[in-house]
């Protein structure tokens, strides 16, 4: 061992190592670019306490945060088709699925629960944009109407958070069959005297909100959510014509009537017990 060696293996028992901060201390606030420490981004239900940007949050963040302590009962996920078509592009549709899979904990983009919400018994439906963009396949036509058939088994509201892209290209057509197949699911519930309260998060966009995002009775959405079909530049090169700047936001949408009201998150479970106790109360009353 050479002179060097002995003193750089002295004085590592006298200078403490360099301690690493942790990559997940912070948090970047995409509305603000302010750092926000993760632990208060979590406590604030990913909201940024300086612009009150919204940031996208998956199933399991939504059931904390709006069912009752201890009712929450997670509804397994129903089987689906997978890789119908063989698809490939520039990797497998299956490696893709097994990828958002192992990268989310779910086994697709949308997950079931019911529970209570300030006692009233619900059905939430929720679409994850973390697996694979929210796009809607098969699975998510599945478990969109597992979701109705609960509610309507249990005589209680369906309310569905959507976040996607659209529908899933790798599934091609058997894609766009989940749109009448989710009309349809709508018209049982109705038939069932149920209500099917939509809450419209960012972003949603493409086949879901041609589809089931639109059909709610009640339609809510969270502050500057992006709520679109098709994007604004293809618009903007279509009509030859610049659109306002606040174009596909949840407030433009209220504005104009397509949506009934913006609700910042730490308010919407209050405003959803609120809204579901007058609809079925309603209901018992008719």
């Amino acid at each position: 061992m050479s002179w060097l060696s002995s003193v750089r293996n002295a004085l590592s028992f006298v200078v403490p190592a360099k301690k690493e901060t942790p990559d997940n201390l912070w948090h970047k606030c995409k509305g603000c670019g302010t750092m926000v420490f993760t632990k208060e981004w979590e406590e604030n239900l990913s909201v940024c306490p300086t612009c009150d940007h919204h940031g996208r949050i998956g199933p399991a963040a939504r059931f904390a945060h709006l069912l009752d302590e201890g009712s929450a009962d997670l509804l397994p996920s129903p089987h689906a088709p997978e890789d119908p078509l063989k698809f490939r592009d520039s990797k497998r549709y299956a490696d893709r699925l097994k990828a958002a899979r192992a990268d989310t904990g779910e086994q697709d983009a949308f997950i079931n629960a019911r529970g209570t919400i300030h006692g009233h018994r619900v059905v939430i439906g929720v679409q994850d944009f973390a697996f694979m963009g929210g796009s809607m396949g098969q699975a998510v036509g599945e478990a969109f109407i597992q979701g109705v058939e609960t509610a309507i088994k249990d005589k209680a509201p369906f309310v569905v958070f959507t976040a996607s892209g659209g529908a899933r290209m790798q599934e091609g057509i058997l894609s766009l069959m989940q749109m009448p197949r989710s009309t349809v699911a709508i018209q049982m519930l109705h038939d069932a005297g149920l209500p099917y309260i939509v809450v419209l998060t960012d972003p949603t966009s493409g086949g879901v909100m041609a589809a089931y995002a639109m059909l709610g009775d009640i339609h809510i959405a969270e502050p500057r959510a992006t709520l679109a079909f098709t994007g604004r530049r293809v618009i903007e090169n279509t009509i030859r014509e610049k659109l306002p700047d606040d174009f596909q936001t949840s407030e433009y949408y209220l504005e104009h009537g397509l949506i009934d009201m913006v609700v910042h998150r730490k308010e919407l479970r209050d405003r959803l017990a609120t809204v579901i106790g007058y609809l079925c109360e309603g209901r018992k009353a008719a």
